[in-house]
């Protein structure tokens, strides 16, 4: 088990370029196997999670290749194949419950599975989802966690109304959809990450979105490939984006992330509480892609009670600017937290706890009274990533070193992460 101990800053001005975002690049590997012809892709995330998916996309009869940092992706013609193999998604919730909704309709037998972590988390959000609209899925402990058996065929159209707004539920359905008899239609309560739906429909799909509803009309042929350059990913920006916010004298320019409203809700979050941030859009084809500028300022506290799919992978390094801010902020609505790579809600508040923290747990989220200083703790990551990197921003600023416990969590997602760290001034040992 890898343990890290963080110490603070003094502050800092930097220009920051983070890898290629993680949600966009499962997507990369899993819809390309959707076209016939190869797909051309630069800064795709080279961390585990989306290395597995890409694996797996190969062992899916993919034929991938890297020439000098581009990542080549060609199907095999004749489709997807059957593997003869388990799928390893390793510790990806994404890659697991995302293969599930793609190999639902086509033909053919397929596993999934992954680590400890990833075969203890709830896989019934997509399972029921799917088996509602008549998939064939089944997985153990009644069909709510992994591994996952999928046997794959066409299924018949349908309309779905979702409960909760998720952009994996959402996509699993949308990828079983496009290989239906007819047209299918999803309804979620408030819009979710849209990445899927803009590059699908960027690749041809006939995929229209009407307020909350997405109607997607089965491939009458195979879609175009991507020629795709990855943005920077805004998620992984976010914590040093906090980074600026909460330690005096900083600023930080995040260059070449996405820009997607779905995906820069906790920078207005930031924005909100009183830090000073600005977006700069540059571009625009798939995503729209800029620059976000963040520079310290006294925070204030906030409510955080709606958009909570556009946060979900944000709150936890929002908790250590509200444990900063002047005020009680809190978190609803926010049940969703509790079935990611952790129980966030409970990992945050624990570790805010053994910070000094005053906080309190409720069943939908958190409330967190700030102060000017929090001291450092030997807490625990609970196998999380975002918790992990949440609380080594923390020890920017912490009075005593931060020290996280099982940081291994982080190479999914983020490898360079803690040279980032150390460039923004954090001793790091």
């Amino acid at each position: 088990m890898k343990v890290v101990t963080v110490s603070s800053t003094k502050g800092f001005n930097k220009e920051i370029k983070v890898p290629g975002d993680k949600s966009i690049s499962h997507r990369v590997a899993m819809f390309s196997l959707l076209s016939n012809q190869k797909s051309t892709v630069t800064n795709f995330l080279e961390a585990e999670d989306t290395l597995n998916s890409l694996k797996i996309a190969h062992t899916l009869g993919a034929q991938v290749e890297w020439k000098n940092k581009v990542l080549e992706i060609t199907p095999s013609k004749d489709g997807i194949e059957e593997p003869s193999e388990i799928l390893d998604c390793g510790n990806a919730g994404t890659g697991i419950r995302l293969y599930t909704g793609l190999l639902a309709s086509q033909r053919g037998q397929y596993i999934l599975s992954g680590d400890k972590y990833l075969n203890s988390r709830p896989m019934g959000r997509v399972i029921n989802p799917l088996n509602s609209i008549g998939a064939e899925i089944t997985a153990r402990d009644n069909n709510t966690k992994a591994p996952i058996v999928v046997r794959g065929s066409k299924l018949k159209n349908f309309n779905y109304e979702s409960k909760i707004a998720s952009a994996q539920v959402k996509t699993s359905l949308i990828l079983a959809g496009l290989n239906g008899d007819g047209p299918s239609t999803i309804t979620e309560p408030e819009l979710s990450r849209d990445h899927t739906e803009r590059m699908l429909k960027g690749m041809g799909a006939d995929i229209s979105i009407e307020d909350l509803k997405v109607t997607i009309n089965p491939l009458t042929k195979p879609l175009e490939p991507l020629n795709i350059n990855v943005a920077s990913d805004p998620s992984s920006g976010f914590f040093f984006g906090v980074a600026a916010a909460i330690t005096p004298n900083s600023k930080v320019v995040l260059k070449n992330l996405t820009l997607n409203p779905t995906r820069v809700e906790g920078f207005n979050v930031l924005k909100r509480m009183g830090v000073k941030v600005e977006f700069i859009e540059k571009e625009n084809v798939y995503e729209p892609i800029g620059d976000i500028i963040v520079e310290y300022n006294e925070l204030n506290a906030v409510t955080v009670d709606n958009k909570i799919s556009w946060l979900i992978d944000e709150i936890p390094a929002l908790s250590i600017a509200f444990a900063l801010a002047k005020g009680t902020s809190v978190v609803k609505n926010a049940e969703e937290l509790r079935v990611k790579e952790s129980d966030r809600i409970k990992s945050v508040v624990n570790n805010l706890k053994l910070c000094g923290v005053k906080v309190v747990e409720n069943e939908d989220g958190f409330e967190v009274t700030g102060s000017n200083s929090i001291k450092g703790a030997t807490i625990s990551s609970f196998g999380d990533h975002r918790i992990a990197m949440s609380f080594a921003i923390g020890g920017l600023v912490s009075k005593t070193k931060m020290t996280i416990e099982d940081t291994d969590c982080i190479d999914t997602s983020f490898p360079d992460f803690f040279e980032i760290l150390k460039d923004v001034g954090g001793l790091v040992s």
